[in-house]
């Protein structure tokens, strides 16, 4: 089996896990899918396509699930983030509270759910709202449905083109386009090229 098949097998599996821990946890909160879509603001059908691993969810939507199921995002992923050492971030406790640093060359958190995987940009640190992420975006998979949600949204495409909808107006952007918007806009983007499209993404409030 090669490098590419292997991958794409992990990617399924994760994809997978984390619709099967979202019915767990569901379950272990006595909610319906009625239920969850009343207190997520997520429609039944696409909660139970991500469920059944039809459809994958992205960050934002699965932090509205996490609140309403009182979790985290971290736990709808198979592996706990590793933990960080001195060498990949500079101690929180040592840098005042509005500061961290992260190197080129650190190992960053990763998580993936469906065609997306999401790179951790930041440390965790006390005080900061943004959550910066490089997030490569593979091609195919099923169109997720336009959500809303408190916060804002930044995306720049660095490589690839990326299919924006925003309040029902799609828009295409090519390496160098960016988009900003108030979060409570309805607003999807999806991959519909043959090739893998990479994007700088900054998001809040903080996913994890």
């Amino acid at each position: 089996m090669g490098t590419s098949e292997r991958r794409s097998g992990e990617e399924l599996d994760r994809h997978d896990a984390v619709g099967a821990r979202m019915r767990q946890f569901r379950k272990e909160r006595g909610l319906t899918l009625r239920g969850l879509a009343t207190h997520s603001g997520l429609s039944i059908g696409f909660l139970s396509q991500v469920e059944r691993g039809i459809s994958s969810i992205g960050l934002t939507a699965l932090n509205s699930v996490a609140t309403a199921l009182d979790r985290s995002v971290a736990e709808f992923f198979n592996d706990a983030p590793p933990e960080e050492t001195e060498e990949e971030h500079a101690p929180v406790s040592q840098l005042p509270s509005h500061f961290t640093l992260t190197r080129s060359a650190t190992a960053a958190t990763e998580y993936i759910s469906g065609q997306q995987t999401y790179r951790m940009l930041s440390a965790r640190g006390p005080n900061l709202v943004l959550e910066p992420l490089l997030v490569h975006i593979a091609p195919g998979g099923k169109r997720e449905n336009s959500y809303g949600h408190a916060g804002e949204e930044f995306a720049f495409v660095l490589e690839g083109e990326l299919l924006y909808e925003v309040d029902g107006v799609e828009h295409r952007l090519h390496p160098g386009d960016s988009v900003h918007l108030r979060s409570t806009v309805p607003h999807s983007m999806f991959n519909d090229t043959d090739r893998v499209t990479t994007v700088v993404s900054v998001v809040t409030p903080r996913l994890f």
